[in-house]
């Protein structure tokens, strides 16, 4: 069979967004670094409640399950370890809370009747009957993701809107955090079926790194924001399923599941094995009724070793031989009003870093997150705001707001895991050694 290699020049990939530099010692002259904006806020006019969701059976903790408080855009989402902080203004305390989990049955819990601390919300399994979901079922896989793309104009919110999302970078060597950038952002949303591209303003940023734990190398993403904002794939699917390369995908079904109480197609995608160029590897979750996407999982193939790491090595020492590991992404969707919105993404990369005459190697795993835990219709008329981000961002070495506990203020952000929290603690520890 004929081996078939794409142009990389004619080719998008979420992965030429998401870049690493590597480089020697001096790597700050040509570094874009965030501008923080200060902002006023009323640390009195809002609720914070904790606590985990977990497996009513298992009692297995629930990573990235989505919470939604009822009637308003205001959210967050469960960090890996199953555990959830969420900020409700006041005036909300007597609505409902909405939480979800792909392959679960919602549950929706009062507000007033949960804790500030230690609350424990279980789901249970929700078990579908294949039957009753593959009635209208398309003819194939395949037809069914090209009307899922096709139909951004009718299924997605499709006015420009205002997204408030919170941001985490973490950089680790081996299994210790040596870097970690966290930012609050302003998300101008363009409609569905518009070809303009989203924009983003940053409202606050941290970031510090340890390069005594990079020995000598440091590693930067370019990008920031926007390579979790460009894995949306139904704004951005040219990064994924350009026409030019949705031929050279196989598509197939697998079991269906549910999530929000909707039954849901489970899609398998998987380039040609006769495709020597990295392309994806994954499964598309799609509304039964609607075909909506309603959440992805999905993995690029680095079969082809050097493409693969052309994809996101901007520079890097002579003496040093760089492998891809891994590269995951996620991204998912809720729904309000019979319509879809892009809600949380995710991104791990891994590489190995080798230096010549040294014996052994250093791996390090690179995780970013982005949330939207709230957002409203764009009523301004400002597509752009002044001062915004650009895409090749990268954010500069600030420690400013890891010594304060009320940093963020109102403003919902993802909880941190313990490995984060450990990290932050010495952080901490630090920059009092170093006050006056």
């Amino acid at each position: 069979m004929k081996k078939v290699i794409l142009n990389k020049i004619d080719r998008f990939f979420i992965s030429s967004i998401v870049i690493i530099l590597l480089v020697g010692n001096n790597f700050n002259a040509e570094a874009t670094t965030f501008q923080q904006e200060d902002s006023q806020q009323n640390t009195q006019s809002y609720t914070e409640f904790k606590g985990i969701v977990i497996d009513s059976n298992t009692k297995e903790p629930l990573a990235f399950a989505d919470l939604t408080v009822n009637s308003t855009n205001i959210r967050t989402v469960a960090n890996r370890e199953g555990r959830f902080l969420l900020k409700v203004p006041n005036n909300l305390l007597d609505k409902m809370l909405t939480v979800s989990f792909l392959g679960y049955k919602t549950q929706e819990v009062l507000l007033k009747d949960l804790k500030n601390k230690n609350n424990k919300i279980a789901l249970n399994i929700s078990i579908t009957e294949l039957t009753q979901v593959r009635i209208n079922i398309p003819k194939d896989a395949e037809t069914l993701v090209r009307a899922t793309l096709d139909r951004e104009g009718n299924n997605y919110y499709n006015e420009p809107a205002i997204m408030t999302a919170f941001y985490r970078e973490t950089i680790k060597k081996r299994k210790k955090n040596a870097s970690l950038s966290e930012a609050v952002v302003k998300i101008y949303k363009q409609p569905y079926n518009s070809e303009k591209k989203d924009a983003i303003k940053l409202i606050k940023s941290r970031k510090n790194t340890n390069y005594s734990k990079l020995d000598t190398l440091a590693l930067k993403l370019q990008g920031g924001p926007f390579s979790t904002l460009y894995s949306d794939i139904i704004k951005y699917p040219e990064y994924i399923f350009a026409e030019d390369t949705f031929q050279y995908y196989d598509f197939s079904f697998e079991p269906s599941t549910q999530i929000n109480n909707r039954k849901v197609y489970v899609v398998r995608f998987k380039q040609h094995p006769n495709v020597v160029s990295s392309l994806y590897d994954g499964k598309l979750f799609i509304d039964s009724e609607t075909f909506a996407l309603t959440s992805a999982e999905y993995k690029l193939n680095i079969e082809n070793e050097k493409q693969a790491m052309d994809l996101f090595l901007r520079k890097k020492p002579r003496k040093v031989k760089i492998s891809l590991i891994e590269a995951l992404y996620r991204v998912d969707y809720q729904t309000k009003n019979g319509k879809w919105y892009y809600t949380y993404s995710n991104i791990q990369l891994a590489f190995k870093v080798k230096w010549k005459k040294k014996l052994f190697s250093s791996t390090y795993t690179l995780n970013i997150e982005m949330a939207i835990t709230d957002w409203e219709k764009n009523t301004t008329g400002i597509m752009k705001p002044k001062n915004s981000l650009k895409p090749t961002i990268i954010l500069g070495d600030e420690a400013s707001g890891f010594s304060d506990p009320e940093f963020w203020g109102k403003y919902n952000i993802i909880e941190p895991e313990k490995s984060i929290e450990s990290a932050i603690k010495k952080i901490i520890k630090q920059l009092k050694k170093i006050k006056p």
